[in-house]
């Protein structure tokens, strides 16, 4: 059955506001307010936007700021609908959770924790009136599930705005159980509780995992349903993470985890901040693969989970935990102590060092048990398959991407996961004119849960069919909103939709595709990235994964028209979608 979807996206601008006034809250706590024409309906360059909405407590802005000074050198293209992230050296980038909103007064107050440290709490130091800022976002707001009796809001200060504005605006109207750990008394706020609410200031310093799940441990559970939300640093939020979801056994959909930052020694912490350089400092000489192997056989094995259960085992007590006969165990421990992993620095047993933490993330682990891990391994067959004209993951599985998948719901699931973040992008495809007129549409590919969401969100209330069969449309079950209401034998169409359907094909088996919808429907549209994410650090990495699992580049327009000719179709035109993704719309020849 397919859980409720947890958040609502919002149209994704580039807006410029000006401070109006700088307030200290506390100490240790800076508040900027902002304000400016971009906050309302606006039109730039030709281009109509709509208001600034951020009608979520923990909704994210995203601070463009730039480490030379020339700001409009740093600044994203703005789409129709959307955001491009070109290419900038020295873009920075911070995300802050708006404090209070307030479009009568056309005002939005961001907060900052004073730590001394890092571009954007430096910038709001030295703001004045009337400085400029450029803000992207937020994309989307979490909906909290209904039928709720209380809500518990965890964090350290950076936490603060969100919980100060959930309390003050209360999208729910139960007790709220609210723990926050400071680094010193000055560091407390005046909250807006209300009778049945609680609140408990800890005094810890920033980071600080033992404190922090101690006092979660601490909390009294109240009877009936309830809902943890809980932000911090992002290593100090692992052990609360295994606590909610292990011991407390909360399920996915009652329990929101986020990483505000990221403790890096020895520079004071960047208050709710991702560092999102454009692009990372190259490595001195070639890394080898050994850690990584040996941290891929501690996942494996279980090692990490043990000692992680049950800190203060010895080698050979974890060895026959694990049921590992012979050395084997003893021949990972000294790479995964070099690396941090594992470690037993007093001799009192083997614990977890903050590489192992760090694993303990479910998004970490992927990269090392996942199909991105498996995509990287069949890395090994890359000279082969170059020379072969083939693709690497086929010399490796002995089968394309495509057949694996097609017989695997867990490998199909994690593509399906993979294209979530889809589903932000796709406001310009469902405002299309295309649509006009459009009562069916056919979907196919692991991003057609994305964009059977973005349509409902768009008000399009279309007869859907899926085309899929097998492991993924049992995986599909489980992630489009109201399958229910979904044909699920595909069939016939007014418009046919391949979300990412693409990426994991071969160039015969998307012409396979292609001709199959062109049996289907006359109109035909294929959502897929045709060049690397400008913002993200791996970005020179893209074409390389796209050759492991096709055998080809990143396919761009031009590529994409030459399957669609031989399909039977024509390019009609693209719509640029934002992060590097397009649209790319057919019509039958």
């Amino acid at each position: 059955m397919a859980s409720q979807r947890a958040y609502t996206t919002h149209p994704l601008v580039l807006r410029r506001v000006a401070v109006r006034r700088v307030e200290e809250v506390t100490p240790r706590m800076r508040r900027v307010v902002l304000g400016g024409e971009d906050l309302a309906a606006f039109t730039r360059d030709g281009i109509d936007h709509p208001g600034f909405a951020a009608p979520g407590f923990d909704d994210h802005v995203k601070l463009i700021l730039a480490a030379d000074g020339d700001i409009r050198a740093a600044l994203p293209a703005q789409l129709p609908h959307g955001i491009e992230w070109t290419p900038a050296e020295h873009r920075l980038t911070r995300d802050y959770t708006p404090r209070r909103v307030d479009l009568d007064a056309g005002e939005v107050h961001l907060d900052f924790v004073v730590h001394g440290d890092g571009p954007a709490e430096s910038w709001s130091a030295a703001a004045r009136e009337g400085d400029e800022l450029w803000f992207v976002g937020p994309k989307s707001s979490l909906r909290l599930p209904e039928g709720l009796d209380w809500i518990q809001l965890v964090g350290d200060e950076t936490a603060l705005p969100a919980i100060g504005r959930f309390l003050d605006e209360r999208p729910l109207d139960v007790p709220a159980h609210v723990l926050v750990t400071v680094p010193d008394d000055a560091a407390r706020q005046e909250l807006a509780l209300r009778d049945g609410d609680t609140v408990t200031w800890v005094l810890a310093e920033p980071g600080d995992a033992a404190a922090l799940e101690s006092a979660v441990r601490a909390l009294p559970v109240p009877a009936g349903e309830g809902y943890v939300w809980a932000a911090a640093e992002s290593r100090a939020l692992l052990p609360v993470r295994r606590y909610l979801q292990r011991e407390r056994k909360l399920s996915k959909d009652r329990v929101n985890i986020t990483g505000y930052w990221h403790c890096e020694e020895p520079a004071a912490p960047e208050a709710e901040a991702e560092a999102t350089a454009d692009s990372a400092p190259a490595p001195a000489g070639i890394p080898s693969p050994l850690p990584w192997l040996v941290a891929r056989a501690a996942l494996q094995l279980g090692v990490v989970d043990t000692v992680a259960d049950t800190p203060g085992l010895s080698a050979g007590a974890l060895a026959a935990r694990l049921g590992v006969p012979g050395p084997g165990i003893a021949v990972l421990l000294p790479l995964l102590a070099a690396y941090d992993v594992v470690v037993d620095a007093d001799g009192s047993g083997l614990r977890l060092g903050a590489a192992g933490e760090e694993l303990l993330d479910d998004h970490e682990r992927e990269e090392y048990t996942g199909h991105e891990a498996d995509l990287l391994l069949a890395l090994a067959h890359l000279a082969p398959a170059l020379r072969d004209g083939t693709s690497p993951w086929r010399l490796a599985s002995g089968a394309t991407l495509h057949d694996t998948v097609a017989d695997d719901a867990e490998r199909y699931g994690e593509l399906v996961e993979e294209c979530e973040q889809l589903v932000f992008l796709l406001t310009g495809l469902t405002a299309d004119p295309l649509w006009e007129g459009v009562k069916t549409c056919l979907l196919t590919g692991p991003g057609s849960a994305s964009m059977a969401a973005a349509l409902d969100d768009a008000g399009r209330r279309l007869r859907l069919r899926i085309a899929e069969e097998g492991a993924p449309a049992e995986v599909l079950r489980g992630h489009v909103p109201a399958p229910d209401r979904i044909d699920w034998t595909g069939g016939p169409a007014d418009v046919a939709v391949a979300a990412k359907a693409l990426a994991y094909r071969t160039d015969e088996e998307a012409v396979r595709l292609l001709t199959r919808l062109a049996a289907w429907t006359g109109t035909a549209v294929l959502v897929e990235a045709s060049r690397p994410d400008g913002l993200s650090p791996h970005a020179a990495e893209a074409a390389l994964h796209a050759f492991t699992a096709t055998g080809g580049p990143l396919r761009d327009s031009a590529a994409l028209a030459v399957l669609a000719e031989r399909s039977g179709w024509r390019v009609e035109r693209t719509v640029a979608l934002g992060w590097g993704a397009e649209a790319t719309v057919l019509r039958r020849a």
